[in-house]
C-alpha cells in the first residue's frame, strides 16, 4: 500500500481535477502491474494496473489508494474492469470523500464477491484532502504559505524580501507549486516584486503544466508589461465593478482574462465569491502566496485550508515591517487560529511548520473518514 501511496505522490497535480491515486496489483507475492492515475479522459490507476498484468491479473490482490470509482465520468467505472479481470481482493487506503458515491465501490466490489479491506497507510488521506474539499463544496483548498524572520516579518521595513529564506526552502516552494492547480498573489505583489508566478524545474526552466496565475486587484492596478503576462501559463485578474473599463480592456489585451466579481464592504474582491469561480473552472488545490494583507482577509472569513510557515533564523526589527498575516485578526488569545496535524521540516537553514488553522473545522468536517483501528473487512 505504502507503493502505491508514493505512485500516486509521484503525479498529483498532473490529474487535476481528478484525484492522484496509485495502484498495485500482486499475486503470488509478486509485483504484476502497477499505475498511477493519467491525465483527465485518460486511464485510472487500476486500469493502468490492470492492462500491465493482462491475464495474471486473475486471482491476484489490488492495493489502491482510494476507493475504486464505480460511476461513469469520462472514462468508464473501474469497478466494472476489476471484477471484469477477475481480482480476488482489493484492499484500498481511503474511500471516496464524494458524497454521491462514497462505499458505492465498495459495495458493489463485494457484491461480486471481491474480498474488500480498508487498509491504512501513511500519507493517503493527505493525498485527497483537496479533492475533498472541492467535490464537496465546489470550491478550492485553500494553503497559504509565506516565509518569515524569527521575529515574524516577510520583508524589512524599506519592502525588502529577497530573500527570507535559503535556496533549499525555495527549491521546496517551486515543488508545491508544481502541484496546484493555481496561485494567488494581490495586486501589491504584482506592482512590488513583479514576480514570475510559474512553477520551474529544478534548473529554474519554466515547466509545460502550469498553475493559473491569479491576482486580486479590485481596481485593475496590475501593469499591462508585468513580467508573467510574457510566462508561460494563463493569468486570471479578479476584479470588481470600480475597475475602469479601459485597464480591464489594456489587461485584457496584455493576455490577461479579467472577470468582474461582487465586492465587498471594504470595495475588495469578494473572496468567497472568486473561490466560487475558480472552483467553477476546475480548481481544486489554490496556493495562496500573497502578503500579509491577503492572507489576513482569507483568515479573517476562515477561507484558510492549510498553512505552510517558513521560518528563517533572522532577525529583522523595525516597527513598520511587514508581517505575514494582517487583516484584522481576532481580539483574544482564545479566539487565535489553532494549527492542528502539525509536522515540521528542515531545509537547510531554514525550518517549514505545516498545519491546518482550526476555530471551526470547514475542511476536513466534510472529510471525516473513519480510521480503522487494525483491518475493516467487507466480504
Amino acid at each position: 500500500m505504502q507503493r502505491a501511496v508514493e505512485l500516486a505522490q509521484q503525479v498529483v497535480g498532473a490529474t487535476s481535477p481528478n484525484p492522484a491515486v496509485g495502484a498495485v496489483l500482486i499475486k503470488d507475492e509478486v509485483e504484476i502491474g502497477t499505475g498511477a492515475t493519467q491525465p483527465p479522459g485518460q486511464d485510472h490507476a487500476e486500469i493502468v494496473a490492470l492492462k500491465q498484468a493482462s491475464d495474471q491479473a486473475r486471482g491476484a490482490t489490488l492495493y489502491t489508494t482510494l476507493e475504486p470509482c464505480c460511476t461513469w465520468g469520462r472514462t468508464p467505472p473501474c469497478t466494472k474492469a476489476i471484477i471484469a479481470a477477475g481480482v480476488a481482493e482489493v484492499r484500498f487506503a481511503v474511500i471516496d470523500p464524494n458524497p454521491n458515491v462514497s462505499g458505492s465501490g465498495r459495495d458493489e466490489l463485494a457484491a461480486a464477491g471481491i474480498r474488500v479491506v480498508e487498509e491504512e497507510a501513511e500519507g493517503a488521506r493527505e493525498l485527497y484532502e483537496a479533492f475533498a474539499k472541492h467535490i464537496s463544496t465546489g470550491t478550492p483548498f485553500v494553503t497559504v504559505k509565506y516565509a518569515m524572520t524569527l521575529d515574524g516579518k516577510i520583508a524589512t521595513h524599506t519592502g525588502d524580501s529577497k530573500w527570507v529564506t535559503g535556496p533549499e526552502a525555495r527549491g521546496f516552494v517551486q515543488r508545491m507549486r508544481r502541484v496546484c492547480d493555481a496561485i494567488l498573489v494581490g495586486v501589491n505583489t504584482a506592482l512590488t516584486d513583479d514576480p514570475y508566478l510559474t512553477a520551474r524545474d529544478d534548473d529554474g526552466n519554466p515547466l509545460e503544466r502550469q498553475p493559473l496565475r491569479v491576482v486580486l486587484d479590485s481596481v485593475c492596478h496590475t501593469p499591462v508589461k508585468a513580467i508573467m503576462f510574457s510566462q508561460p501559463g494563463s493569468t486570471l485578474i479578479a476584479t470588481t465593478e470600480s475597475a475602469p473599463d479601459a485597464r480591464v480592456l489594456a489587461l485584457e489585451q496584455a493576455g490577461a482574462e479579467v472577470v468582474v466579481l461582487p465586492s465587498g464592504e471594504d470595495r475588495r474582491v469578494d473572496l468567497r465569491a472568486l473561490l466560487t469561480h475558480l472552483g467553477s473552472k476546475g480548481v481544486v488545490n489554490l496556493l495562496v502566496e500573497g502578503g500579509g494583507s491577503v492572507h489576513g482577509a482569507f483568515f479573517d472569513l476562515g477561507l484558510v485550508d492549510k498553512v505552510y510557515a517558513f521560518v528563517a533564523p533572522l532577525i529583522v526589527g523595525g516597527e513598520t515591517s511587514l508581517s505575514p498575516v494582517e487583516g484584522s485578526g481576532v481580539l483574544m488569545m482564545d479566539d487565535a487560529w489553532s494549527l492542528t496535524g502539525t509536522r515540521i521540516q528542515q531545509f537547510g537553514p531554514d525550518w517549514l511548520i505545516i498545519g491546518y488553522p482550526r476555530k471551526e473545522s470547514p475542511v476536513m468536517d466534510s472529510f471525516e473518514i473513519d480510521e480503522p483501528d487494525d483491518e475493516t473487512h467487507v466480504e
